[in-house]
């Protein structure tokens, strides 16, 4: 079973990855996002903005099932992350994987 948390971890480390709302929304617009991750419990407005932007582009978006502070934990980083866009998957297989 494909757990969402080790292949974000992965992505972060390996690959390319951009982080937070304005980088997200920068990386859909500019079409360099694979795959997008926004938190359940993120801002309701830039949550609405970036599912907007990732149905217009057609870029696949995956919730994560926690707070922003979940999600920068998972990232590794000290701060919030409310989204984030995987530029290049690295080792992981989250274009591959359902969550």
């Amino acid at each position: 079973m494909a757990d969402l948390n080790n292949d974000l971890r992965l992505a972060v480390d390996t690959g390319s990855v951009v982080l937070g709302t304005q980088e997200t929304e920068k990386a859909i617009s500019g079409n360099k996002a694979k795959i997008v991750v926004i938190t359940s419990k993120g801002k309701e407005k830039a949550t609405d903005d970036i599912t907007h932007l990732c149905n217009v582009a057609g870029i696949k978006m995956l919730m994560f099932k926690g707070s922003s502070m979940d999600l920068g934990t998972v990232c590794g980083k000290p701060y919030s992350v409310n989204s984030l866009a995987v530029l290049a998957p690295g080792n992981s297989k989250i274009l591959e994987e359902k969550y």
